[in-house]
């Protein structure tokens, strides 16, 4: 995408009015955004995580609604409910904190796994079912959720069920001190996300989604992708490998990426520099990883530098 006056990137350059130094998480948010994907940042508390989301929302000019997570919190509070009003003697649907553009689901795991799951329709389907009435969420939807390091007090483990339901997990990190003494002067004068303007719309959004769509992507790295795949399922230290689930979100962001970068096909490298991201929060480790100290993240380095690279460059005419 080289036009600079492309609403995508004039985003990302509202947005880094607000979360500084941090230029990489950006940019895979919008290409998680472009693919249609929900996104789970994992981090200590105090790094961005939420002035991330809020950015987003903001540039994007998206309705926005926000739930801290709390072991109190309830799955009506979610997904909405029912209340009886005696004027009509009927039950009137209360909207539920899902009804928006852009959920920000703050601290997701602090909160109970009956909360968690009713989460679980919402973000696969786009649905939500209350009394038997399946009603449709708002389009674009999106759920950016946080969530502290496992182990945390007051946290508990998300299931795979719904890990996989995240195209992308990623972490921030603390931001280099000179970065971090800009953040501190910029709160000190002003709240910077409110020198964020928006400079999109949902309409736009969709738009740019269907164009994602259509990115071409090679059967060569269809087979590099598979190959990237099919030896998670057979690594001696992971126990679970990565799900077809799994393998649509790695395509979906590869085209998203590609499209960011200005081309109408992917390449290699594309799906190289996506892959961990979108498949890391995927698969369960073993005991042997375990002892051994090894992560999901030094496995799939190992992978991908194990997995020879395809020779395509360009769509074939």
């Amino acid at each position: 995408m080289r036009q600079a006056d492309h609403p995508v990137l004039r985003a990302i350059q509202e947005i880094k009015k607000a979360v500084i130094g941090k230029d990489d998480c950006i940019v895979k948010v919008m290409t998680a955004i472009l693919a249609g994907g929900h996104i789970l940042i994992e981090d200590i508390p105090g790094v961005g995580k939420t002035t991330m989301a809020l950015a987003f929302s903001r540039a994007l000019n998206l309705e926005q609604h926000r739930i801290q997570f709390t072991p109190d919190v309830l799955p009506a509070d979610v997904t909405g409910f029912s209340l009886y009003q005696k004027e009509t003697n009927q039950f009137v649907y209360q909207p539920g904190a899902v009804m928006c553009n852009i959920l920000l689901a703050d601290e997701i795991n602090r909160t109970s796994p009956k909360t968690q799951a009713a989460l679980l329709e919402v973000m696969e389907e786009r649905k939500v079912t209350v009394d038997h009435i399946t009603r449709e969420l708002p389009k674009p939807f999106i759920v950016i959720a946080t969530q502290n390091p496992v182990g945390s007090a007051g946290t508990s483990m998300l299931p795979e069920s719904q890990l996989d339901r995240f195209m992308v997990c990623m972490s921030m990190g603390y931001p280099d001190m000179e970065y971090e003494l800009e953040i501190v002067k910029g709160k000190v004068s002003a709240n910077p996300l409110e020198q964020v303007e928006p400079v999109m719309n949902g309409q736009q959004l969709l738009a740019m989604q269907k164009q994602v769509s259509g990115i071409f992507i090679h059967d060569a790295i269809y087979r590099y992708i598979g190959k990237l795949v099919s030896a998670t399922r057979n690594h001696s230290m992971i126990e679970l490998g990565i799900s077809p689930r799994g393998t649509i979100a790695l395509a979906k962001m590869v085209q998203s990426l590609a499209y960011l970068r200005g081309r109408t096909y992917a390449l290699p490298e594309d799906v190289s520099d996506v892959f961990l991201d979108v498949e890391a929060h995927r698969i369960r480790m073993n005991a042997k990883a375990r002892v051994n100290h090894v992560t999901a993240q030094d496995v799939l380095r190992n992978i991908l530098e194990g997995t020879p690279k395809p020779s395509v460059v360009k769509k074939q005419s």
